[in-house]
């Protein structure tokens, strides 16, 4: 237990991360003389490095154990962090952004691993929920704290400190995680499991719920939610900050709460689909409900949140329909789908932003109309709603492995 928490805190760091533009886009719009788009391409560096890498740290996972190599991707995040920080240039912050994604990209796979290898089969879902819920707290404190820090003592300084408690994870991770590497079938070489993996239908559709449920999550509460919350709702940015981590504890009490359901019921299906359907209806009224009250509207990003959380049953559902000795790459091709939302909707939502922007400029960082944010942000809404219909689709697992399955 001790190895899982360890790694999962190391996702709780990665989460802070993935967030922490959303909190510091004046700044960054400011000091680098960027729009939206360019701002958006900066930050989904961390996903580009991210999604780019899962396929690869899957396999690597299978046959090494995760504890050399989290480490070494902590150690990574602190060097990232360290030029985000100094830099004077799009350039340089990009490569800082680029680095920690790297190193960020270990973190929720090496968790699974860890379960996968050392916990019962039959508390996956649960545990993965469970470390879900704990890189949630880590996009808490990514939102107002973060924002909090930003705002004493500068976004330079604040990811200085990230630098810091990266080297600290790193540590951590090192004198607590041992490595069990999977019992792999012999047979499989690398090329052929990857190829049994991607040629699955069932993984394509795991893959694709994964990334229309967390889209919303990265490009809206991840980058997007705060200026919009400013600029339509007149919220102040801790305010705002404070309304968005409601998502985030949405999916951090949905994320153990459905997957224990579905480990209870042994039902992949019913709560996917369900729970998708919820979070894109409670999305559409977010954005589209006219004259919301505070109150409502924290109510119903909450709401989202919890629904959207379901997409640990991805990796759940995927690892069933998938031999066992290839679970670590089959969460490596699931993830890649999953943080691949972010590298996808966050330009693109600042891209459709751009196309309709008036001119707007206040203290030098580009102001979007209310109107420009409802036509970029009617791709999220609609994405999980396509999710929805992909569970739908796919082939329930009954919470057991495929070989079990195939006596």
């Amino acid at each position: 237990m001790a190895a899982w928490l360890v790694a999962a805190l190391f996702f709780f760091y990665a989460f802070l991360q993935r967030v922490s533009p959303s909190v510091m886009v004046e700044e960054l719009m400011r000091d680098f003389a960027v729009g939206a788009a360019i701002l958006g391409h900066l930050s989904a560096f961390y996903f580009y490095a991210y999604a780019g890498l899962q396929i690869p740290i899957g396999v690597l996972l299978d046959r090494a154990g995760p504890r050399r190599l989290t480490t070494a991707a902590a150690a990574l995040c602190a060097l990232g962090s360290l030029i985000f920080a100094l830099a004077d240039s799009v350039a340089m912050a990009s490569l800082g952004r680029l680095l920690v994604g790297a190193g960020a990209a270990f973190s929720w796979i090496g968790a699974l691993t860890v379960i996968t290898q050392f916990l019962p089969p039959q508390r996956f879902a649960l545990m993965g929920g469970l470390t879900q819920a704990i890189g949630m707290v880590g996009a808490i404190f990514g939102q107002a704290p973060l924002a909090y820090a930003v705002g004493s003592i500068g976004w330079r300084s604040s990811v200085l400190a990230l630098a810091v408690l990266a080297l600290a994870f790193a540590l951590a991770l090192w004198l607590v995680i041992r490595d069990r590497p999977h019992a792999a079938t012999a047979s499989i070489g690398v090329g052929e499991g990857l190829r049994r993996v991607a040629g699955n239908p069932q993984t394509w559709l795991n893959a694709v719920f994964g990334l229309t449920m967390t889209g919303p999550m990265l490009a809206f509460a991840g980058l997007w939610g705060v200026p919009w919350l400013v600029t339509v709702h007149g919220m102040e940015r801790p305010a705002a900050a404070a309304t968005l981590s409601l998502m985030f504890v949405g999916w951090a009490i949905g994320s153990p709460l459905l997957g224990g359901l579905s480990d209870h019921w042994k039902r992949r299906k019913p709560v996917m689909v369900g729970a998708s359907a919820v979070a894109g209806l409670a999305l559409a009224a977010v954005f589209y409900l006219p004259h919301l009250p505070p109150a409502a509207l924290a109510a119903l990003i909450f709401v989202h949140g919890f629904g959207a959380s379901c997409m640990v049953l991805a990796f759940a559902s995927a690892r069933e329909h998938n031999p066992e000795g290839l679970s670590s790459s089959t969460y490596g091709f699931i993830n890649t789908a999953v943080i691949g939302s972010g590298a996808l909707f966050q330009p693109l939502l600042g891209l459709l932003l751009d196309a309709q922007w008036d001119g707007a400029l206040v203290s030098g960082s580009r102001v979007y109309s209310a109107s420009a944010y409802a036509l970029a942000f009617a791709v999220l809404p609609v994405g999980c709603m396509v999710g929805a219909l992909v569970a739908l689709l796919g082939r329930e697992s009954f919470a057991r492995p495929l070989a079990e399955r195939a006596r």
